[in-house]
């Protein structure tokens, strides 16, 4: 899903249950949020990339943990990352840019989850096939 298209989803809300619809919500947001404004920008400069794209959940995570891919060419050794994990036959991959790690999608080039260097102790990574250190 591509941040647009969640953007567009959060100001359409409706609940519904097995019987129909019990709730509807078409609000218009007029303030824009921190998170939705670091979306935007994030969804820019990956339009501008052509490269990986996020989940919600990474989104979420990025935001959370004040993860700043937009900064200097994190972005672009994302991208890079992933090229070199794709060349290499990787299908999940943990990609470690500076003191930040992404579990990365290669096959779908979506970065699935983001953590941060204060969260990484501890941790441990399942199911990746691969580590680009970049």
């Amino acid at each position: 899903m591509l941040i647009s298209e969640y953007l567009a989803l959060r100001n359409k809300i409706s609940v519904t249950t097995g019987n129909g619809i019990i709730a509807e919500n078409n609000a218009q947001f007029p303030e824009q949020t921190e998170s939705e404004s670091f979306a935007a920008a994030l969804q820019s400069k990956i339009e501008e990339q052509h490269g990986v794209g996020f989940s919600k959940h990474a989104i979420k995570r990025l935001s959370e943990r004040s993860i700043d891919v937009t900064d200097g060419d994190t972005l672009e050794r994302l991208n890079k990352a992933v090229e070199i994990a794709a060349d290499k036959g990787s299908s999940d991959a943990l990609v470690l840019v500076d003191t930040n790690a992404f579990v990365v999608s290669v096959k779908n080039k979506t970065v699935v989850t983001a953590i941060a260097q204060e969260e990484l102790k501890g941790n441990i990574f399942t199911k990746i096939d691969s580590t680009v250190i970049i």
